[in-house]
């Protein structure tokens, strides 16, 4: 009887030995998997953010003395960076700086009508150079750097801002949204905005329907990232994002500048149909990142992205 009682033991610790070993060998190979995903995430962020800083803030520099008489301000955000498709995905992360233009004219003037004169101008004085017009923003293209710019109206002490969908006027204050934004970035090792940058790429890949505004992506960010304790890796921050967002986008979002205004109007009410809609578009990007990840495809990572 005491060898048999002997036998189980050690055949017990063997089986337990064996189940460690599995267990090892599939975190290793998780963890393996994660580190490919990340490599290709930042690779995808080394082609958004391909960009020469000194260059960059040469080129404002250049901008603001062409525009000397007609600035009341200017304010350079620090994120910049177009990504994919920026007409849809038009935001505070993707502006160089915001531009006021000092034009009580131009202050009866629809955001349309305002983005369209500026551009005007810009090429009227950099007539070498590419400009273009996205939703909100102007993108001018010199031959060592594209900046984006929002311009906005000023006339008498009162700024307008552009609203996220570009057809009309918001009391939202980039400059102090943009002050929020890099405060929560801050707090999560600066890997916020770069995160923000990858889920507007996917969202770029939705419908025209489910698109989601550049304001309102990254006010999404600031909620789901605000009190983030998890891992700093762009593939789980990009993960717990798109968990978030696909249940916070059924419900409007206050500014979080603290103003009456939510930054999500277009959508309509609470769970507004066109809210359900893009929830649902949400979910199932990260349900086919979760299948990606049960399959350790990175090739279904890849198609995410369109690739």
């Amino acid at each position: 009887m005491g060898g048999s009682g002997g036998g189980d033991y050690f055949s017990g610790k063997t089986e337990s030995l064996i189940k460690q070993l599995r267990q090892s060998e599939v975190r290793t190979r998780s963890a393996g998997f994660d580190a490919s995903v990340n490599e290709y995430l930042s690779g995808l962020l080394v082609a958004y953010n391909k960009r020469d800083a000194e260059a960059i803030n040469r080129h404002l520099g250049e901008i603001k003395r062409a525009f000397e008489k007609e600035l009341s301000g200017t304010v350079d955000l620090g994120f910049g960076g177009s990504v994919a498709k920026h007409t849809y995905v038009d935001g505070i992360s993707d502006i160089d700086s915001l531009v006021f233009l000092d034009d009580c004219e131009l202050a009866d003037a629809n955001p349309s009508d305002v983005k369209d004169y500026f551009a005007d101008q810009l090429i009227a004085r950099f007539p070498r150079s590419e400009v273009t017009e996205g939703r909100l923003a102007v993108t001018i293209a010199f031959d060592d750097a594209e900046i984006q710019l929002l311009p906005a109206v000023s006339c008498e002490n009162h700024v307008k801002i552009p609203n996220a969908e570009g057809d009309g006027w918001s009391k939202i204050r980039p400059e102090e949204f943009g002050r929020i934004l890099s405060k929560t970035n801050e707090e999560n090792g600066g890997k916020v905005v770069p995160v923000i940058k990858l889920a507007k790429a996917l969202i770029a890949t939705l419908p025209d329907q489910q698109q989601l505004s550049g304001y309102h992506v990254e006010s999404l960010a600031v909620e789901a990232f605000k009190s983030y304790q998890g891992p700093k890796d762009p593939k789980s921050m990009l993960s717990h994002l798109f968990t978030e967002s696909a249940t916070r986008v059924l419900r409007p979002i206050t500014d979080p500048t603290g103003q009456s205004r939510h930054v999500d109007d277009y959508l309509g009410v609470e769970d507004s149909g066109r809210r359900k809609s893009i929830s649902d578009a949400l979910s199932r990007i990260t349900r086919k990142m979760r299948v990606a990840d049960s399959s350790s495809s990175i090739d279904e990572w890849r198609a995410l992205f369109g690739d």
